[in-house]
Order: C-alpha cells, then sequence, then structure tokens
C-alpha cells in the first residue's frame, strides 16, 4: 500500500486506518518501507545496514522474525533509532506509527538521514540500486515468514 502525506503529518496512513479497506483486526503486521535506497554519513564507510525501528516495540514475535530473514541478506540490522530516548522520534514520524496506534506490530525500515532528506536534491541517481534491492529482500522476507505463519503475532508488549 502507498500512502502519502506523511510530512503533513501521516495524513494518509491515518485516512488509511480510519477507514480500512480490510478491517485493522484483520491486519498482522505493517513493514514500513521509506528510504531504503540511500546511505548515512554514520555508515559511509561500511554501507551493509538498514535501520530497523519499532520491531520489539508490540510483539515478541517480530525481531526474531526479522533476524531470522536477514540471514538471507547479511545486513548489520542497526538499531540506533530504535532506542526510546532518540531526539529523531523516528518511531512516531513515519506512517507505520498510524498502525502501532492500533497495537499491530511493525517494522520501519530506514537508511537514515543524508544531506538530501526530504529535500528536492533527493534524485534517482543517488539511490544506491543494489543495496535497496537487498534491503527489499529483508522486507520479502520478513512478510513471507509472517504471511505463512500458523498464528497470528503476538501482540504481548507496550513499548515506547
Amino acid at each position: 500500500m502507498t500512502v502519502s502525506g506523511e510530512e503533513k503529518g501521516l495524513l494518509g496512513s491515518q485516512f488509511y486506518t480510519e477507514h480500512p479497506i480490510y478491517p485493522l483486526a484483520q491486519t498482522v503486521t505493517d513493514l514500513n518501507i521509506d528510504m531504503i535506497g540511500r546511505i548515512d554519513d554514520d555508515h559511509k564507510s561500511d554501507t551493509n545496514y538498514v535501520y530497523i525501528i519499532g520491531d520489539d516495540k508490540l510483539s515478541s514475535d517480530l525481531r526474531p522474525i526479522s533476524e531470522a530473514a536477514n540471514a538471507h541478506t547479511g545486513l548489520k540490522l542497526d538499531y540506533k533509532y530504535n532506542d526510546p530516548n532518540d531526539p529523531n522520534r523516528f518511531y512516531y514520524r513515519s506512517d507505520h506509527y498510524m498502525f502501532a496506534q492500533h497495537k499491530i506490530p511493525i517494522i520501519f525500515y530506514f537508511n537514515g538521514v543524508h544531506e538530501d532528506y526530504h529535500r528536492p536534491g533527493d534524485r534517482p541517481e543517488k539511490i544506491h540500486y543494489n543495496l535497496l534491492a537487498r534491503r527489499a529482500k529483508l522486507v520479502f522476507y520478513t512478510a513471507w515468514d509472517v504471511a505463512n505463519r500458523q498464528e497470528r503475532l503476538k501482540v504481548d508488549r507496550n513499548e515506547k
């Protein structure tokens, strides 16, 4: 699903969660992909990473699934921005948060902030497509596992 209006207040995801096509009670997870094709300054020397945010906030099942799925990609899963004391508060600033508000487990995949973050200079030719593909594979294998489980993800946590 594609939504818009994130920068103006998560408008698209808010609208969807208020008027879902499929009942939210039947929504198992939200795997939010937002900016996974660039590299931030902290990883210029080792670009083999992706930030993982929110995977442990609502379900104790999701992080182990994500980490097992990572066997297919070998990325460094960086949890820096998952810290509840992170001053950037990315967990609260992207579309997955509207789903988390409804107790739907989420993972937010993110490449971090770079010099073109939310600026007109963020152009397609600056995307690292091979890295983007590997990050997308992590999302795919995580989704595959979640979709093929016998039972739904447990919603057994309420972390900030």
